[in-house]
């Protein structure tokens, strides 16, 4: 019997080793494609260019709620990145977050929920991102203008001597380095909800009162999959209402969070941005559930 629950231990330990490698393989791609993208903007982009890109920022959150309903979190590690190197808004970056849908989607379909449910949670989704991050660029857009970065302030930071190595290289680097960091919190992440027990995170959410929107939210922000997993199928199995859902699903932007605290070294603006995605996903949750 002891041997059994050593094997089953073990066993767990190593599938916590596995996912979060397989995570950080999954936004490698992402990743590597965003800091060419930056490199790009950079080194080839004339003033005159870089004026036409500032001046279509104002359709970002827009952009921006469609691109982070696609499935998986990829999109919000992009956004973190771009955001970090001045290239979309605060609002575009909110927006991205908050239509995230992480793991919810194959979840939902591979559980056959109902497909109409389903289009209208995502889209209800990037309906609020849309909103939200419009709101934040008319409130914020200003202050954000004032303490403006450049992309090559990134390269300073991390002392990479980007000029030297070309567009692909210093990619390449940029890539590396933002993995590793991924890779690390993605083990403690995983072997923090192996040791606590995802038992123990369903139980908070059990009883159905206001303070499970504040939690629901709150697990979303947790920078791992298996929060979605959690929210998604305790609702697919009536344990949780839709708005202690969607509060969930709203605040789940996957390892959007953890990368902007990694590039982005202005911690005031980085704590302002969580605390939007984190009450936008209290308060809808709650309309939600006083409307339906």
């Amino acid at each position: 019997m002891v041997y059994v629950v050593t094997v089953v231990k073990e066993n767990n330990m190593k599938d916590c080793l596995m996912d979060g490698l397989i995570d950080t393989a999954k936004l490698l791609p992402y990743l590597l494609i965003t800091f060419i993208i930056l490199e790009l903007l950079e080194h080839k982009l004339s003033k005159k260019n870089e004026k036409l890109l500032k001046e279509n920022q104002k359709v970002g959150p827009v952009l921006g709620g469609l691109l982070g309903a696609l499935p998986q979190c990829g999109f919000s590690a992009m956004a973190s990145s771009l955001f970090s190197g001045r290239v979309i808004t605060i609002g575009t970056l909110v927006a991205v977050y908050l239509s995230t849908s992480d793991e919810m989607l194959p979840i939902m379909l591979s559980e056959h929920a109902d497909t109409k449910e389903l289009l209208l949670i995502i889209c209800f989704k990037v309906l609020v991102g849309m909103i939200v991050g419009v709101i934040v660029d008319l409130i914020l857009k200003k202050k954000e203008e004032k303490s403006h970065n450049h992309i090559h302030h990134m390269c300073e930071e991390e002392h990479c001597h980007c000029d030297d190595d070309g567009i692909i290289l210093s990619s390449i680097k940029h890539t590396i380095k933002i993995g590793l960091f991924i890779l690390i919190a993605n083990l403690l992440i995983n072997l923090i909800i192996f040791k606590v027990g995802e038992d123990s995170l369903k139980d908070l959410l059990l009883d159905n009162n206001i303070i499970t929107y504040f939690l629901s939210s709150l697990i979303g922000l947790i920078p791992n999959c298996a929060a979605s997993v959690i929210i998604t199928e305790l609702y697919l199995s009536d344990l949780i209402t839709l708005g202690t859902l969607i509060s969930g699903l709203l605040t789940g932007c996957g390892l959007g969070l953890l990368l902007l605290f990694k590039t982005n070294k202005n911690l005031k603006e980085n704590l302002t941005i969580l605390a939007i995605i984190y009450f936008v996903g209290v308060f809808i949750g709650m309309i939600v559930d006083l409307i339906i």
